[in-house]
């Protein structure tokens, strides 16, 4: 039997979080570094599935199966080895691999590549710090206020004049290898191979797997006519676009932290880091990427994109977005953070250090959708030629999202604003949730879509009915005695609507004494609105869907008590607790 090579499955498990592959069959909540849900192995009502991204692995308690991912697919969804890792692969967006001759010579290819960039890498990391020809460029990053252990941990280097490997690394690895590495190049009037980084400081470009496959060097001679910054040549094992500096330190950080910042360049990664906020990374020197955007949402909820403070900085900010807003998911967020003009991440943060940095992210970051109108807007002198292009364009930006959701919901917010422009095109004949939300109302409810609760969705539907068919529940009033919502909103807003219900006075729905923020949200998320329009003419089928979703509200508040007692009696394991949690798992049943 062929045994596929232990880098290409390590590869595989690097690169895809064992909660996101699990996710996809079991629902999952997060506890502590642990996530838990109920067995897929056996049918339960007490969560005993355990999942462990530090570890790598998941454990059930009730069954005692445990394993990492390939595990899993196998004993789940009844795969063979080979389909798990084909499927796994497909996932975290890598090539198939196939045991054919082609794969085993790019397999050796790979490990002479990587051989080459790691003897490369380690040999002027050690010429950096202990060739004292090298003084000047490690006083130069000290001067930028990076610590020795910063320029370990990055393996920064210096590649001294004339000091070349070439031919050492032919020896070793063959001459062909070394040269489509694109270290070197050719010099055919001098007749030998050159060193592409000569004289430079270089920072290594790693994969998510922490192998060195790419260099970016910065030039030390002041006033040169060469580059500033430089990258290796894309090969066949680099593609600046599938990359991203300080990827592979940066996702360790994804379960204590939400947020990944994307910055330009590397010394922006660097300085960062050395003032204690490793959760960043930077982009090649190219425009940002569907790739790199996928990459960043296997392992963080919040891509931050945060380029330097001027034009270019802004125009590049544009470009990100535009690349960027096709890949947003509901559990998933983009912002742009814009620095004061001149400044970068790296000079921002070591004027003002790393509290001010965080403070000023938490104040002036903007959603992408916020942001792609913003700077379109600016385009439009609001005449109606100009505003029927800003609407195609927001259309247009709108369609290229690939979820649905999403895409609904962001196009909601552009015609929205457009209608803020146009007041005149947007006059309400009958009681609705107003379509117009102000930009800090519209944030609030993006936000509010991707962590809403499952017991707050279930309220927004209750709310929806009763709000959707006041006169029936007017006749009615008896139905809403026993129901009982659990947020502090929902609450509020029941008892408005039972006082007006059991009013004597005329009813105007125009007049609704409720928030309106509350009332966009109920309009939003209700799913039963789905089923509303078509039933408002039936009421034993009002009466019977409103009783099924008291039900399902009920078993949303018995499951929440119960998952709090089960917390209590795992460390505690008082008898006490236990007959509440049996009594309570009863009604449950007999609800």
């Amino acid at each position: 039997m062929m045994k596929y090579p232990k880098e290409y499955l390590d590869e595989i498990k690097t690169r895809l979080k064992v909660s996101n592959v699990v996710s996809k069959y079991v629902q999952l909540k997060k506890r502590g570094k642990e996530y838990v849900g109920l067995s897929p192995f056996k049918n339960e009502k007490t969560p005993s599935f355990t999942v462990n991204d530090d570890k790598g692995f998941f454990h059930c308690f009730s069954t005692s199966e445990h394993g990492n991912i390939f595990d899993f697919l196998m004993k789940t969804q009844n795969l063979r080895f080979g389909e798990a890792v084909k499927t796994l692969a497909l996932q975290a967006g890598m090539r198939p691999y196939t045991f054919s001759k082609a794969d085993e010579e790019r397999e050796n290819a790979w490990k002479e590549y990587t051989g080459i960039y790691s003897e490369y890498v380690n040999f002027f990391h050690n010429q950096l710090l202990n060739n004292s020809d090298c003084k000047n460029s490690l006083e130069y990053l000290k001067n930028r206020k990076l610590t020795l252990e910063t320029i370990k941990n990055f393996k920064l280097g210096f590649v001294k004049k004339n000091l070349n490997l070439f031919y050492d690394l032919e020896k070793k690895f063959g001459k062909k290898s070394v040269k489509e590495c694109g270290i070197f190049y050719f010099d055919e009037k001098k007749n030998i191979y050159v060193d592409r980084f000569r004289d430079r400081i270089i920072f290594p470009i790693n994969t998510i797997s922490s192998l060195p496959i790419a260099i970016g060097g910065r030039i030390m001679q002041k006033n040169s006519f060469f580059a500033k910054y430089i990258n290796s040549p894309e090969t066949q094992f680099f593609k600046k676009g599938n990359n991203l500096y300080n990827i592979d330190r940066a996702r360790r950080l994804s379960n204590i932290s939400d947020q990944i910042f994307l910055v330009e360049g590397y010394m922006d990664v660097i300085g960062l880091n050395n003032y204690g906020i490793e959760n960043c990374v930077a982009n090649l020197g190219t425009a940002l990427t569907e790739n790199q955007i996928a990459l960043l949402n296997q392992f963080f909820n919040e891509i931050v994109i945060c380029f330097d403070g001027d034009e270019s900085g802004y125009k590049a900010a544009v470009r990100a977005a535009e690349n960027s807003v096709k890949e947003l998911k509901p559990e998933k967020q983009i912002s742009f953070l814009f620095l004061p003009e001149n400044e970068d991440p790296d000079t921002f943060i070591s004027k003002n250090g790393k509290e001010n940095f965080l403070k000023y992210y938490q104040s002036n970051k903007i959603l992408i959708h916020q942001f792609l109108f913003e700077n379109l807007k600016k385009q439009s002198n609001n005449s109606p030629t100009s505003l029927a292009i800003l609407e195609k364009k927001l259309r247009y930006i709108s369609n290229s999202i690939k979820d649905q959701y999403i895409k609904k919901y962001i196009l909601d917010f552009f015609l929205g604003k457009i209608s803020q422009l146009t007041p005149n095109l947007s006059k309400s004949k009958k009681f609705a949730i107003k379509h117009v939300a102000s930009l800090s109302t519209t944030k609030k409810i993006y936000n509010e879509s991707i962590s809403i609760t499952k017991e707050q969705l279930q309220e927004f539907s209750i709310l929806y009915l009763i709000i959707n068919n006041f006169n029936f529940f007017k006749k009615n009033s008896k139905l809403l005695s026993d129901v009982d919502l659990i947020t502090i909103d929902g609450m509020n807003i029941l008892s408005k609507l039972k006082e007006l219900i059991n009013s004597n006075d005329e009813i105007n729905l125009n007049m609704l004494p409720i928030d309106n923020d509350m009332l966009i949200k109920i309009n939003k998320f209700a799913s039963v609105k789905h089923i509303s329009k078509n039933i408002q003419r039936d009421e034993d089928k009002i009466k019977e869907i409103f009783s099924e979703m008291k039900k399902d509200l009920k078993n949303l508040i018995l499951e929440r008590q119960i998952l709090e007692l089960e917390s209590k009696f795992s460390k505690n394991m008082d008898q006490t607790t236990l007959d509440e949690i049996i009594e309570l798992k009863k009604l449950q049943n007999n609800n």
